[in-house]
Order: C-alpha cells, then structure tokens, then sequence
C-alpha cells in the first residue's frame, strides 16, 4: 500500500485555489463518520456549484512507487444531484477529473497545478448513483490504474463545478504473493506496466537444494492481475538430503541412510556392509574389511576380494611348453569382475602367456617357449575391483611342472612343391628311426607357416597337424612371404624344429626341395617364385 487515507489523523494536502483571496471555497478538509459501520475517515470536501468557471484543485503529497510498475488508485466518493440546486446552480456538474504528474524528486514546493502539466487518468462520475434529500446517501467506488516510469507521482483531483466528497484514497500496486514452488522461492513480483504484460521472477532455491546439471534454473511468470502462471525450472534436494514435497524443504538423512545424490530421490538405507553414523550423508563407509572401488555406485553393497583359486592343475607338458587349468575361486568377494594373473617363478623373459599372463577372464593358460627338462613354479592369483585398495596382496595358489625331454629328431628336405594366390603346397622327408625300438615311432607332424615380417609365436601363425609328411596350407595372404617349420612327434616327445623355408604365394612351381646340406640356399630368380631357409639349430650337447 502506498498511500491509504483512511488509517491518517490529518491529511494537509495542497490545495488551489486557497485562503482569504481565492474566489471560490474551494476543497475543504473534514471528517466523515459512520459509527455503524465503524468509519471515522478524514476527507475532502467541495461544493462550488453558486460560482461561475469553477477551478479547484486538490493534490496527494508526493507517492513513491517503490518497486511498482503500474499503480491502482481506488477512490470513494459521493456526488449530489444537480436537482438540489435549482435556480442556484451556476456550474452544476456531476463529475470530476482524476490526474496524475510523474516527478522523479520530491519536493517541498507546491506541485504545478496548470492543467498542461498533468495526464489524465478520466473523469470521475458516480457508478453507483447520485444522492438528494430524499435518499440515502450513496458511496461510489471507482478504481484507476496508470502504468508509472518515474520515482513517483503526485495523483490530482480536479472540480469544475460539483457538489463532492472524496471520502477515502489508496494508492497501491498489485504483485503476484511470495510463493515457493519446486523447491525455488519466489518473491513478491509487482505486476508488468500494462495489463497484458507478463513479468518473469527468477526463483531462489530453498535451503539444501540446488539446480539439478543439465536443467533450467527455476523461473515463474507473474501476471497482470497478480496470479502467478507457468513455472518452470526447478531445484532437487542436495546429496544427503531428501525432499518434503508438502512442505516444499530438503531434509537431513537420518544415520543409517544416505543419498548420493542431487534429486528428487528419497534417503535409502545403507547397502550391506556399509554404515553411516551421521546426519545428511552423501554415503555410507564400509565397516572393516569390506571395501568400495571406485567405480562403483556408492549404493551396492561393500565387497570383499576373492579367495584363491581353486583346483590348480597341468592338463598338457612337453618339451617347450606348459598347459594350466584351475577353477573359479569358491568365494568370489560379492563381486562379478573376478580376474587372474599367472606367474612363473624361474622363467626367463622370453617366454609367451596364451592368451595371456594378466587380467585373465579364462581358467587356463600355456606357457610357451620353455626348456626341456625344466622345472618350473607357477604362480595364479585371484583378483577383483577391490584388491588393489585392500593393502594385502591378492590370494594365490601355487604348482610346479616340469617339461619333457628334448628328441633328437629333425625332419629333411623340406620344400615349396607348389603354390598359389592363398595357399602354399609342403612335402618333407620324415626323421630317421630306429626300427629295433617301439619307441622311436612318428606319431604325427606339426607345420607353422606365418608371415615373414611377424614373429614365428604371432597371432597370425598358422599351425597345421598332419599325419603325413606333405601338407597344403590354406587361407593365406596373395602375393606375401611366409616362414615355413616342421617338427615330428615321437611317441616319446616332440623332435627339434626344422630350419625355417621361406616361400612366396603365386604361381606354381615344380618340385622345388632344401637340400641337406647345412648353410646351403636356393633361390630362383624370376617372376615366379623364390625360396630360402635357415639351418636347423645345432645340439652341441653330447650324445651316448
């Protein structure tokens, strides 16, 4: 409310014309009562109507607007009927003229009463009737609104030559009510300049909240008859905290529940193993011996690391290489990420883990590229997510196996008999034997062909098992070099790799072969085809 006459003892405003010298009463101020409805207000009087050119003016002080943008101005007042005067009335009328000055000091002086200077609101006539001697008396009620720019305004009445009483004046504007929606406070909003215009209030979440990532903040529209209208936006309770929609606060989490989160979700109790002994916690600690890994959701159960591994075992030894099997360990920790690292104790570095030595999902593995004769301590570890945080190093279980003995038996002459665009066509002499030993038997041959550039033990080697000693390789690259090596299997062991034959996909050749002679090299110049090989390796080791 700005300006309220009826809650004023004395009113003293300006007035024109005034004093001994004006040619006309003018605007008088008095008290109007009404002890049945209780009213004792103090008003403003004139009733010039035995005068010709009327002119009285009447001015409010000055009104501060505050933070309006278009202010209401509500006027009571009662008019007499001209019929009361007759043969008296000079200038009778039944209207007035409501006007305003918008003035950004306020000051002292007397605000300028030439009617240039003003705006007209309208005028003034009674709604509700007009009152004579033989009729009660009727109080008029009339509301005006102008939009305002300024500090302030001076609001003027202006009588021409009517018998009035202004009874009671407010000056007020109208905002939409402070309100708090969607957990965002919004202020008491004054409505736009005009009517039709809509003024956005920008919300404040309450305590404990905040806006959500990615969402709008909160925004309300306010609209001119001060009703608010569209919300959007809004704010979601903090972690540790849950909403009370009715009440439209965030509360604390009690202990033994937490909320991980910024949202609209409710305090949940803690996950198993884990527990929180404050108020408003964002969650809850593992009790000892349990642990959380990092990336896991801070509302799953605390987890333990596996056990060992169990059931450890060799499923396949030979000269070279060494297969292990083992099963899942029987306590798993709570967890579905179960991972195994195998370790070998005294092997060198140039050994190969297939598929491989870490981050195993498979229960096997084969360590390749060991000696004969060798014993060797493997190592499998059991793992999970939160092994690395425990401070303990992961469970294990332990094996030892040892290779077979290395045969002294080399296939000959191995050759290129043909080839072609993806496949390469191998014959070789097999291994002497000793017929008098049962023993001494060819079970079977093994063919490696990979690409030249790779190594022998790459992904990309192909291994062929063949009972025969010819072969026909398949699937291979167009115009590419391959390395070619072939062992036997003796009843009692795998024999030595031959030396490595390199040869060319293409065209065909005729039963081009290696000779046995140790160093030698054959290669044929051309379009064709070209063929080279290393030696075999050379067992320096004695013989009985």
């Amino acid at each position: 409310m700005l300006l309220d006459t009826t809650t004023e003892e004395n009113l003293g405003w300006a007035r024109y014309p005034y004093g001994p010298q004006a040619s006309t009463h003018g605007w008088r101020e008095e008290s109007y009562t009404n002890f049945e409805k209780q009213i004792n207000w103090r008003s403003y009087v004139v009733c010039d109507v035995a005068h010709h050119n009327v002119n009285n003016w009447l001015w409010t002080p000055f009104i501060e607007k505050r933070n309006a943008n278009r202010i209401y101005i509500e006027i009571k007042f009662t008019i007499r009927d001209c019929s009361l005067f007759p043969g008296n009335a000079l200038s009778c009328k039944e209207t007035f003229s409501l006007l305003y000055y918008e003035f950004d000091v306020a000051t002292r002086e007397q605000p300028p009463w030439e009617p240039e200077s003003y705006k007209l609101v309208g005028r003034i006539a009674a709604g509700e009737g007009r009152f004579n001697t033989n009729s009660e008396v009727d109080i008029n009620t009339e509301v005006k609104s102008i939009a305002v720019t300024k500090r302030g305004v001076y609001i003027a009445f202006r009588d021409q030559g009517a018998c009035i009483s202004i009874l009671a004046v407010k000056v007020y504007y109208i905002t939409c009510p402070e309100v708090t929606i969607h957990f965002a406070k919004f202020p008491a909003t004054p409505t736009g300049r005009e009517v039709t215009v809509i003024e956005q209030a920008n919300g404040t979440c309450v305590e404990h909240s905040e806006t959500a990532q990615g969402e709008a903040p909160p925004v309300y529209l306010c609209k001119g008859d001060g009703k608010w209208t569209l919300p959007s936006g809004s704010c979601k309770c903090r972690a540790g905290y849950e909403p009370d929609h009715t009440n439209q606060i965030c509360n604390e989490c009690s202990p033994g529940k937490f909320k991980s989160h910024t949202g609209d979700d409710p305090c949940i109790p803690c996950p198993d193993y884990s527990e929180s002994t404050a108020y408003a916690s964002d969650e809850c600690k593992c009790v000892p011996g349990f642990f959380r890994a990092k990336k896991d959701p801070k509302n799953v159960p605390c987890t333990q690391p596996p056990s060992a591994p169990d059931n450890l075992t060799v499923t396949f030894a030979d000269q070279f290489s060494i297969s292990l099997a083992w099963q899942p360990p029987h306590k798993t920790g709570g967890r579905s990420d179960v991972t195994y690292k195998v370790h070998c104790s005294n092997c060198g570095p140039s050994v190969e883990y297939r598929p491989a030595a870490f981050g195993l999902n498979a229960t096997r593995v084969t360590i390749m590229g060991l000696d004969p004769v060798t014993e060797y301590k493997f190592q499998v570890y059991a793992q999970n997510g939160v092994t690395d945080i425990t401070g303990e190093p992961p469970k294990k279980v332990e094996i030892t196996a040892v290779t077979e003995a290395s045969v002294v038996s080399v296939i000959t002459k191995l050759r290129v008999i043909s080839a072609e665009s993806d496949k390469l066509s191998l014959a070789w002499n097999p291994p002497p034997i000793d017929l008098t030993d049962p023993d001494d038997t060819i079970e079977s041959y093994e063919v490696k062909c990979f690409p030249k550039d790779n190594l022998e033990k790459s992904a990309n080697a192909t291994v062929r098992i063949t009972k025969e000693p010819h072969v026909i390789i398949n699937g291979l690259k167009r115009d590419t070099e391959y390395g070619i090596r072939v062992r036997a299997k003796m009843k009692r062991g795998w024999g030595e790799l031959s030396g490595i034959v390199y040869g060319r996909t293409g065209s065909v050749l005729d039963n081009l072969f290696v000779s046995e002679e140790e160093g030698s090299q054959l290669q044929l110049i051309g379009a064709m085809f070209a063929l080279s090989w290393n030696p075999p390796p050379i067992d320096l080791k004695p013989h009985h």
